[in-house]
């Protein structure tokens, strides 16, 4: 059985709160049980954090053991060489999730420390953009 963990970095604990205009009105608790519902043969787990050093705790404890990390590491994509560091030097693939098209937002959200090192980059889907990672992992 596969081992999958989302991560989530700031804000995301907002969600169907949160600007809804751009993020939606479902928490991400509720999409998060749509996701274990429908892939029940995949031992998934999710881990939300508003903390830089805590994100990059989770990636270095899982990141050696899991078979795939989804990272959302929202406003810390394009501030932390930490988090991106984190994820280049850790074994297990990752996939950097973003649930809007951070390109056609402010220019700053053009940047990312974590794509270098990623496995993929999935953005601009919604929360769906969460489930096209999942679904990445195995094909």
């Amino acid at each position: 059985m596969k081992k999958l963990i989302i991560i989530n970095g700031p804000n995301i604990n907002l969600l169907g709160k949160r600007e809804t205009n751009i993020y939606g009105n479902q928490s991400f608790t509720d999409f998060f049980q749509t996701l274990v519902n429908k892939y029940p043969n995949i031992t998934l787990e999710h881990y939300q954090s508003n903390i830089e050093g805590e994100l990059i705790d989770k990636l270095q404890d899982v990141g050696y053991t899991y078979d795939g990390i989804i990272l959302n590491a929202a406003a810390y994509t394009h501030t932390s060489v930490g988090i991106g560091d984190a994820v280049k030097a850790i074994n297990t693939p990752v996939v950097e999730v973003h649930i809007s098209n951070t390109f056609a937002r402010e220019e700053f959200r053009h940047q990312s420390f974590i794509s270098p090192n990623a496995h993929g980059v999935i953005l601009g889907f919604g929360l769906q953009s969460y489930a096209l990672a999942l679904q990445s992992f195995l094909d």
